[in-house]
This record gives C-alpha cells, structure tokens and sequence, in this order.
C-alpha cells in the first residue's frame, strides 16, 4: 500500500471482523463484497474503494467515519484542521475529512468533496443505526435516496428518511462540497 492510511485501514478492518467473531466469508455474505476481496483488502494488497468500505463498514455495524477515524486512532477530544483524517477513493477521487475528535461519539461530521461527474452509492445496510444530514456548501449534488432523487444546491439540507439504497451524485463539471452530519438512531 502507497500510503500509512490505507496500511492503517487494512489492520482496523481485520480488527473490527476479528471483534465481531465474523469470518470473512461471514463478512462477505453480510456485505456483498467476495471473500478474495476481502483477503487482499486486509493484506494490503488492494486498495479498498469508497463504495466497498461502506459496505464493508456498514456490514460492521460501523459508519466509514468511524473506520476511518479508527485506522487514524483517533481519540481524541480536539482534533487540529491539519491533523484531520482525509481519505481519497482511488476510484472516483471521492475526498473525505473526517472532522469529529472522536471515534463511536453521538456525532458524527464529515466533510466531502464530490468530483465531477462521480457516483458513488451506499447500500441501506450503511444507514441502518444512523439519522444522517446532508449540507450542501458549494456546487450542486443530486442525491438518490432509494427511488427518490433530491438535488441540492448551496445552502440546502436533508434529513434521510428511512434506510434505503442511496447514491452521491455530482451530474455537473464543479466540485461538489457537502457535511454530512450523523448520528446514532436509539
């Protein structure tokens, strides 16, 4: 693996199956993503995508921050802007910054940025433990939220609804900024 993140995230996701007393063939099966997959994954042999670590995570019981954020250690109470973890899909060029100090904290704040013309889709199982919100900062973002599609420019903000299969699309030739802020569902 090319950078510390990717190694880290690597070890967190065989740490995190190994807790939960998963195989990863029981892995796997809960997240759709091949058991080979998720062999070279935590080797380090792959690169995971943004897609496949939100399935993976969301498979877990975990959101993709809270992954992250573990693969970075964080625990921490004040996190500085430079020391932020940030954690590009080298599929799409999808960019997060994970702004929260804490890992599994009650609030969760993510901020993203969307190349032009990316997609990239969650399953519902991703938002099964979490009431979500979406700010749009700058550009214009088409969000599929199972068979509903919401666009959102600057300034706009939307609360999910009910877990359902859900896709962050920028459809135009602007970086798209956007917060997404969670929370656990009681």
């Amino acid at each position: 693996m090319s950078d510390p993140l990717s190694a880290s995230l690597a070890a967190t996701l065989h740490a995190a199956r190994l807790e939960r007393d998963l195989s990863a063939s029981a892995l796997a099966e809960r997240s759709g993503v091949s058991r080979a997959m998720i062999g070279k994954i935590e080797r380090g042999e792959a690169q995971p995508t943004a897609v496949l670590l939100g399935r993976l995570s969301g498979a877990l019981g975990m959101t993709l921050s809270e992954l992250v954020a573990r693969a970075e250690g964080g625990d921490r109470r004040l996190v500085r802007a430079a020391d932020q973890p940030r954690w590009t899909d080298p599929a799409s060029g999808y960019r997060r910054r994970a702004i929260s100090p804490t890992t599994g904290g009650p609030l969760e704040l993510v901020e993203v940025e969307l190349p032009p013309g990316a997609e990239i889709p969650f399953p519902a199982e991703t938002y099964t433990f979490r009431h979500q919100q979406i700010w749009v900062l700058d550009g214009h973002l088409r969000f599929r939220e199972g068979e509903i599609e919401h666009e959102l420019d600057a300034g706009d903000c939307l609360q999910l609804g009910p877990p359902a299969p859900c896709a962050f699309i920028n459809p135009t030739d602007e970086v798209c900024r956007y917060l997404v802020a969670h929370t656990r569902r009681s």
